[in-house]
């Protein structure tokens, strides 16, 4: 557990020394003055929670130092701690029993996609299960081989599209194959596309039409992958997806680059979806399944 927490607080070491290491210097040792609230509101905001969630927040933690009589500043930061926590809706993650189980990975460019996959690929075969990755980036050549280099470096099996090919017929093929070949997983990587493009957008809804169309039912789940180093910017690139696919789950990515990790809390009020995984680092085991205390902690601790 030890060495969970010290990943998670190496990761954010970024976001912990800019607002956040101020709210904690903040809260050290003073009295809760008027001071106090008007500082923490603009430290909230500055660390990416928006100015709506940072509201709710003050409002919730002002109402329950009125009712408990706390005064000190220290008291004041755990009643922050445990808010901000129960701001973050954390459900187990399920796999359902239908195999193979088909998840489609979608985002901008940039986000941190590719890598997300490889990674996530790694996780569930060492989790015991047979996972099979798909490259129907068909719209960029670099992003089909960068999954084979990943593929090949953690060796698991790939299917991958020609350049310019019909995505939608890549994933096609692998869906039919994973199912003849009896794999548990398949994760489907998608073209890197901007919300803003409309046409590029409903290649992504055909895709994910054509994959129901492979095996009823499927996606059985539709990872988006955000890149949290744009912090508020990536909400409106989110709910274009959400609207065009139906995501179920946010992977953040590059979390450990990134001094606006207060996005997390952001993501959680304005789209309702789960944080399931966190990118800390660069390496495969780095990307941790998203745990919102170890999360609080990390950014909210000194040092």
């Amino acid at each position: 557990m030890n060495s969970i927490f010290s990943k998670w607080k190496d990761g954010l070491a970024r976001t912990r020394k800019s607002a956040f290491g101020r709210i904690v210097n903040l809260l050290g040792a003073s009295q809760i003055t008027e001071d106090t609230w008007d500082e923490l509101e603009t430290l909230l905001i500055q660390a990416d929670l928006g100015v709506e969630t940072t509201d709710l927040v003050l409002e919730a933690v002002k109402e329950k130092v009125r009712i408990e009589g706390l005064t000190g500043a220290d008291e004041l930061h755990e009643a922050l701690r445990a808010e901000l926590c129960a701001r973050l809706d954390n459900p187990p993650l399920v796999l359902l029993t239908q195999v193979p189980y088909v998840v489609l990975i979608v985002g901008v460019n940039g986000s941190g996609k590719t890598t997300t996959i490889a990674k996530l690929g790694k996780r569930f075969t060492q989790e015991g299960k047979r996972v099979l990755l798909v490259a129907a980036d068909t719209f960029r050549a670099a992003a089909v081989d960068q999954l084979e280099v990943w593929a090949k470096r953690l060796e698991l099996p790939i299917i991958s599209g020609q350049p310019g090919g019909d995505a939608g017929a890549v994933a096609y093929d692998a869906i039919q194959s994973a199912v003849a070949r009896s794999f548990d997983m398949v994760l489907i990587d998608t073209a890197g596309r901007l919300h803003t493009r409309y046409n590029l957008m409903e290649e992504l809804k055909k895709v994910n039409r054509v994959v129901s169309k492979a095996l009823p039912g499927a996606p059985h789940a539709v990872w988006l992958v955000m890149d949290a180093t744009t912090g508020q910017n990536a909400l409106q690139q989110a709910r274009s997806f959400k609207e065009a696919v139906n995501v179920t789950g946010i992977i953040l990515a590059k979390l450990d680059s990134s001094a606006r990790g207060g996005m997390a809390f952001a993501i959680q009020r304005e789209l309702g979806l789960p944080i399931l995984f966190a990118g800390l680092g660069e390496k495969p085991d780095d990307l941790q399944q998203f745990e919102p205390k170890t999360f609080v902690e990390g950014i909210l601790t000194e040092g």
